[in-house]
């Protein structure tokens, strides 16, 4: 099958599946993870068959789909929620370089594909944004103050830019500026080299080539179940919902890259590396305007700091997106609360994934996280001025009629038991590997799809151990830094940067494809 069979963006074929049909690998999903895993087994073992089944009527509908998530291209560039301050005001910047090296991969291989014909333009999936950080009050300057000092240490931060003056932040970000107080203290940081990513986009994008090279895209088909047979191979129940056909395939390997539905599927293959984890979903509404004049004053994506007691997931943002061919504003996220694992999944999504093996991990959340349980009774009981008040945060003059809500993408944080069997709230992504290597699955969320190709790295690296040898100089020829760490070697990171640069057209004005 051929991305020209394709019937419309992100739909494809339905031909027959034989129950003797017998894939090296087995893809379930068809969000940027899998996309991400296609593209990377094209390069090391190209030889490879591949089936991919992916429930939705077409792929990227669900976290990857472009307004299902911020598309920030999370760099740790302005984050604040990965820079922690200690008690005596210190900045611990680990965690922040950590994501930035793993999205340079990303950055990286998605400048390989760019070169090796992905799209003739890779506006149609990244567009230079600055990204910012912003604070105000006098404890905020401090804590800016002593970021910047921390990230500026490493060469990948060492262009990051920092202001305390309103009338420099006019520049950056007009919209808001406009109507705040004069006398109010502010502290910013800029990066440059920040991006808005369409990651629906570019899985569509890296799906159309995989088919292209022969890898099978089943949308409309659900994978009923995971079952490990004698001679170590898995039996992948599908079904395919217009037809009602139900098939099995035998696979190699396994990759379960469902989103909110990797945690089911990965509890009914029954493998012991899923005891002890549970999930906790989390809807998210953002406020959004496709008013192109404010769009035009807010050429960045800001973010600031979370509320006292709040999640992580809570830190509020104001993000220029480009999407279908326009400039938008997004603003949030308000959480909200619905037991679904996605947005078309069940209402006895949550309940059906309790089990004895992670019922002590979920009660154990439940004691434990009461900030959190407050946090969401609180935006789910929020009125819509009250969102209005939260936006006039970030921008004093804003005018309810320009802001529609919209539900975006349904995250569910990975629940797990730590060392001492407690059930603990992991803010972050985990991946599953189990069946001796053959089969893996990712939980969690973000930094999810900025990281993507880190995630698939470390799937390749666990479960293929034996091919490490003969797949690490193809992967080093895609992804340059691939086994060492750029934050070590400026030389590097300069060479890395130069060249994802150019291919990925990340110079200049924020410009749309084919805008030129």
């Amino acid at each position: 099958m051929t991305s020209a069979e394709n019937t419309a963006p992100g739909e494809y074929a339905h031909p027959v599946v034989p129950d003797t049909s017998r894939p090296d690998v087995v893809l379930v999903g068809g969000g940027v993870m899998s996309a991400t895993l296609a593209a990377l087994l094209g390069i090391v073992a190209p030889h490879w068959s591949i089936t991919l089944f992916e429930a939705g009527d077409r792929v990227a509908a669900e976290s990857s789909d472009g307004w299902n998530n911020a598309g920030t291209g999370h760099s740790a560039l302005c984050e604040l929620n990965y820079t922690p301050a200690g008690p005596d005001g210190t900045v611990d910047p680990t965690k922040a370089i950590s994501i930035n090296e793993q999205f340079q991969l990303s950055r990286q291989f998605w400048s390989h594909l760019v070169r090796t014909g992905l799209t003739d333009s890779p506006k149609h999936f990244i567009t230079p944004v600055p990204h910012i950080s912003f604070v105000h009050g006098t404890e905020g300057q401090d804590y800016m103050r002593a970021r910047h000092a921390a990230l500026t240490a490493s060469p990948l931060f060492a262009e990051l830019e920092l202001t305390t003056s309103q009338d420099e932040l006019a520049q950056w970000v007009p919209l808001m500026m406009e109507g705040r107080d004069p006398e109010q203290p502010v502290a910013a940081t800029r990066s440059l080299a920040g991006t808005d990513v369409d990651f629906g986009s570019l899985t569509r994008l890296l799906l159309d080539q995989a088919t292209a090279r022969g890898v099978a895209v089943h949308t409309g088909t659900s994978v009923q179940g995971l079952e490990r047979t004698t001679d170590g191979r898995w039996k992948v129940a599908a079904r395919h919902h217009a037809s009602g056909e139900e098939f099995t395939v035998n696979a190699g390997f396994v990759f379960v890259g469902a989103g909110g539905g990797a945690l089911p599927l990965l509890q009914r293959a029954e493998i012991p590396e899923i005891k002890g984890f549970g999930g906790f979903p989390v809807s998210g509404l953002f406020l959004r305007s496709t008013n192109e004049a404010l769009a035009a004053r807010h050429q960045a994506k800001v973010y600031g700091q979370a509320a006292v007691g709040a999640p992580p997931m809570s830190v509020p943002h104001l993000d220029l997106r480009l999407i279908d061919g326009r400039q938008s504003l997004l603003f949030g996220p308000y959480a909200g609360f619905s037991p679904k694992f996605l947005k078309a999944g069940s209402w006895l999504d949550l309940p059906k994934s309790v089990r004895l093996g992670n019922i002590g991990s979920m009660l154990g959340v439940a004691r434990t996280q009461t900030a959190l349980t407050r946090y969401l009774i609180g935006q789910v009981l929020q009125r819509p001025s009250d969102r209005i008040e939260a936006l006039e945060e970030f921008v004093p003059t804003a005018d309810g009629d320009d802001w529609e809500m919209i539900h975006a993408g349904q995250r569910v944080q990975v629940i797990k038991q730590d060392d001492k069997g407690r059930g603990v709230l992991q803010f972050g992504t985990e991946l599953v590997v189990g069946g001796e290597g053959s089969i893996a699955g990712l939980l969690g969320a973000s930094p999810g799809a900025s990281t993507a190709v880190a995630a698939m790295l470390d799937l390749l690296r666990r479960c293929f151990p034996d091919r490490r040898a003969e797949w690490e100089p193809l992967l080093r020829e895609a992804i340059p830094s691939y086994g060492r760490t750029l934050a070590d070697d400026p030389t590097l990171f300069a060479e890395v940067r130069e060249e994802t640069t150019r291919t990925l057209e990340l110079t200049g004005p924020v410009e749309l494809a084919g805008a030129r």
